[in-house]
């Protein structure tokens, strides 16, 4: 029996009964296919070409969420929860280079083929959660860089997050300048923020051996309710919802050749490029979780939960000035780059599930308003303990939201009608499968304890 035919470029013509194609409109079009692969360059220059797309995803895997989970995560219980990050970043990597070869070998974002999977109604109610998850993640954003503002400037934090709405004017400007430009600004905050930790460390001299202990994994951290609740917000932090969305899109910024040959090369480029990206974000994740346990946790401060809490006790426990000033620094940056991503991935979510092509600023600006009103409401009426409880509760958020982007993932990219000979191997699908039964156990066990 000759297998199924490949989807042949129009919504619709998929062999899953949608009588009616609907016509294709590639999402960030100003972008699609403008950054060329140098054909019979040598190895190096090819991967040169196409290193860029996992930077931007690998933001989303340190973004100001991370900090507060991971600060929370370190001061309570030590080195324990490592081995949550560790393995949280092993299935992103696998997720994320699924989610390129869906973009790579189907010429489609994840967005559009539940567009043209899955009816209407479906659709647009995974739209919604989509949503929901980027806001979270925006929310993230905003209290994050209003907290660096405070922390370096001495802003109020309200102030802080109504600054955070004129950030859209950045990812204006560079845009307008094309998308290698944005890549590198991404690429140069990364470098800042792994210097700053790495300078962290140097000073906070922790135990190595407890770290690779802290790398196994432990039963207490399921049977531990508060410990629980933690590994979630990692896992939700980690692994994120948009971020399979972003990655299945602006793979498609490349020009590479569209034969079988060109696909299968340009899907082992770009799995290299996000995966050694990840390997950025797990050091820088890891990082954080360890300066919080070996500053904080190990001197008896198994409390200090905010990340300003965590900004004022770091030079003296450290002994160290420069200390607290550069762990804000390095929340900034972090906080910038993600509003970089968070932009591109509210797009191509808009435009992949709707067909709706808006004016990025105003996108941008109803996306962030959404974000801006409830961290109004909680940092006025709580104060700096609720921006953190917040940003955890963001996260945690995220998370319960990844299984209905990670199954339709995993279905369309094992699936030959829409993949064709990309179609996963039976290991790699089973794989994937093992890890999003993981993801949807663990948001069970998390709802079960609140219930």
């Amino acid at each position: 029996m000759a297998p199924p035919p490949p989807f042949d470029g129009e919504f619709g013509g998929f062999a899953h009964g949608i009588e009616e194609p609907i016509a294709r409109r590639v999402t960030l079009s100003e972008s699609y296919r403008t950054v060329g692969v140098p054909k019979g360059a040598v190895w190096w220059r090819r991967m040169f070409a196409f290193s860029g797309p996992g930077y931007l995803v690998a933001v989303g895997y340190m973004d100001p969420g991370n900090w507060a989970t991971d600060i929370a995560g370190g001061s309570a219980f030590g080195y324990k929860l490592l081995s949550v990050i560790l393995i949280s970043n092993l299935m992103a990597m696998l997720l994320q280079a699924l989610a390129a070869k869906l973009g790579i070998a189907a010429g489609l974002d994840l967005a559009q083929a539940c567009r043209a999977r899955y009816s209407r109604p479906v659709g647009l109610l995974l739209w919604v959660l989509c949503e929901i998850a980027i806001i979270a993640c925006d929310l993230a954003e905003v209290l994050g860089t209003a907290i660096a503002l405070q922390l370096l400037f001495g802003l109020p934090l309200i102030a802080g997050v109504a600054i955070t709405a004129f950030d859209v004017l950045l990812i204006l400007t560079l845009q307008q300048y094309g998308f290698r430009l944005l890549e590198a600004f991404i690429v140069t905050l990364l470098i800042v923020i792994a210097g700053c930790f790495a300078y962290e460390l140097w000073i906070a001299q922790p135990d190595l051996r407890a770290i690779a202990g802290g790398l196994v994994p432990t039963t207490q951290i399921i049977t531990n309710p508060a410990m629980l609740y933690i590994a979630i917000g990692i896992l939700g932090a980690t692994v994120m919802p948009h971020n399979l969305y972003l990655h299945s899109s602006i793979v498609q910024t490349r020009a590479f050749d569209t034969d079988d040959a060109g696909k299968r090369h340009a899907i082992r480029l770009a799995t290299i490029d996000s995966s050694v990206a990840l390997g950025l974000a797990l050091f820088i994740n890891a990082a954080i979780l360890i300066l919080a346990a070996s500053a904080f946790h190990v001197t008896g401060r198994t409390d200090v939960a905010e990340i300003g809490r965590a900004y004022e006790l770091l030079s003296p426990t450290l002994g160290a000035g420069a200390a607290s000033v550069v762990f804000a620094v390095a929340l900034l940056a972090a906080g910038q780059n993600s509003t970089v991503t968070g932009t591109l991935a509210g797009q191509i979510v808009a435009e992949g599930f709707l067909d709706l092509k808006i004016p990025i600023w105003l996108r941008r600006m109803a996306t962030r308003m959404l974000a801006i009103i409830p961290a109004v409401i909680v940092v006025a009426l709580m104060g700096d303990r609720g921006a953190t409880d917040l940003l955890v509760l963001s996260q945690v958020i995220l998370s319960l939201q990844l299984p209905f982007a990670v199954v339709p993932l995993v279905a369309f990219t094992s699936d030959r009608t829409v993949m064709g000979n990309f179609a996963n191997a039976p290991w790699v699908k089973w794989a994937a499968w093992g890890v999003t039964g993981v993801i949807i156990t663990l948001n069970v066990t998390l709802l079960a304890s609140f219930l």
